[in-house]
């Protein structure tokens, strides 16, 4: 189910005690997971076979070794949540990024890749835009409100879909999920979501 206004706001959110890290990624997770959905097959998505927002092509990178259509389509959700941690939440550092910035470079790090995800980041924050995160763009991150930080980086998203040739069949979604997330990640920050401007 694709996360809409009425049910990110049912997210879970803890007012008296900051999120663990395995808590906050859980949280991003679970969103990321609304917005995935099951198992789709499109043939005209690049990606190809897909479960939960993992690849064929994914999988067979972490698994290390080629993978049928089937296997993707028999993924667990343990093993989509290690992939997720392996090969986009932890190498983004996103448990270093500020609350609801965290689920922004996230979702779009799965959705557009960890790189371009990074690099957008760098460009809101008004670093190099190298595509590595580090001390600097932790510390630019950290630095900005996460309200504003978060609003900006979603314009930029919105922006780049735009521009892809899949705009006409896809952009729809994107555009919702981009919204979705932004909410979410307002919520997240403890901040009031409102709508997009």
């Amino acid at each position: 189910m694709a996360a809409t206004p009425s049910n990110v706001a049912s997210l879970p959110r803890t007012a008296s005690a900051p999120d663990s890290p395995e808590e906050r990624f859980d949280r991003c997770l679970a969103v990321v997971l609304q917005q995935e959905g099951g198992f789709v097959n499109d043939p005209q998505d690049p990606g190809g076979a897909t479960n939960m927002g993992i690849t064929r092509d994914v999988l067979s990178a972490f698994r290390d070794r080629a993978v049928t259509v089937d296997e993707v389509r028999d993924l667990s959700r343990a093993e989509a949540r290690e992939i997720y941690r392996a090969r986009y939440w932890t190498p983004m550092r996103c448990a270093e990024l500020p609350p609801g910035v965290d689920l922004g470079v996230f979702d779009f790090g799965v959705n557009a890749g960890p790189s371009r995800a990074v690099k957008l980041l760098q460009k809101a924050v008004g670093v190099m835009a190298d595509g590595s995160i580090g001390p600097i763009t932790l510390a630019a991150a950290r630095a900005l409100e996460a309200e504003r930080l978060i609003a900006s980086f979603s314009e930029a998203r919105l922006a780049y879909y735009r521009s892809l040739d899949g705009f006409a069949r896809f952009g729809r979604g994107w555009a919702n999920r981009t919204e979705a997330v932004r909410m979410a990640a307002l919520r997240m920050a403890g901040t009031p979501s409102r709508a997009a401007a």
